[in-house]
């Protein structure tokens, strides 16, 4: 075959157009072919639904999720963890996804504008007279419809009755929040 060289260029460029423009298309068709995404807004309800604490209230997620996320769609059902110091882990096992969501610090109310600490007045710290004191030993009871678990902890901040607040155990040494229900004895937040 004898080729000469303005036919080779024609060629060329042809064969390049075509590779390039199959190229392009590529993406275009996996962009569709994406698979479905988890509903933000029934995510941010439960979050909600479970903590038992709105948007920027004490306890409760500190912001709305983020909605530039896109994260498949759980098929297993959504697991959120028990809240931790800051945030509270919401997870999809089956596809593998998890996200911390950040929360409102117990004894803060941000809805006003201005934080409201321990129980006290806006802006002013607890009553002296708190039900429980930091330090104070407390009963931490977590309750379900059919039980009832208890264990020793220790306060670390002052509440006064219905407040949140911050506990230690001595066992897991890790911080847990909870309601004071009266003097020395406390709720697990977020234990349904």
């Amino acid at each position: 075959m004898n080729w000469s060289i303005a036919a080779m260029r024609t060629a060329m460029t042809a064969l390049s157009l075509g590779l390039f423009l199959g190229l392009a298309a590529a993406p275009l068709s996996a962009q569709s072919a994406l698979p479905p995404a988890q509903d933000l807004d029934q995510l941010e309800r439960m979050v909600i639904a479970t903590l038992g604490a709105d948007i920027g209230a004490p306890g409760g997620p500190m912001a709305p999720i983020d909605r530039r996320m896109r994260l498949a769609a759980c098929a297993g059902g959504i697991q959120i963890d028990p809240p931790s110091p800051g945030a509270v882990t919401v997870r999809c096992t089956t596809s593998g996804w998890r996200i911390r969501v950040p929360l409102t610090r117990p004894g803060t109310s941000y809805a006003q504008g201005n934080p409201v600490y321990g129980g006290g007045q806006q802006g002013q710290p607890a009553l002296s007279n708190a039900a429980i004191r930091k330090g104070d030993p407390v009963q931490l009871i977590a309750q379900g419809s059919a039980f009832s678990i208890s264990v020793d902890a220790t306060a670390m901040e002052d509440a006064n009755v219905g407040n949140r607040m911050r506990v230690t155990t001595a066992a897991k040494g890790g911080i847990m929040f909870a309601e004071v229900l009266d003097a020395g004895k406390v709720r697990l937040i977020g234990f349904k």
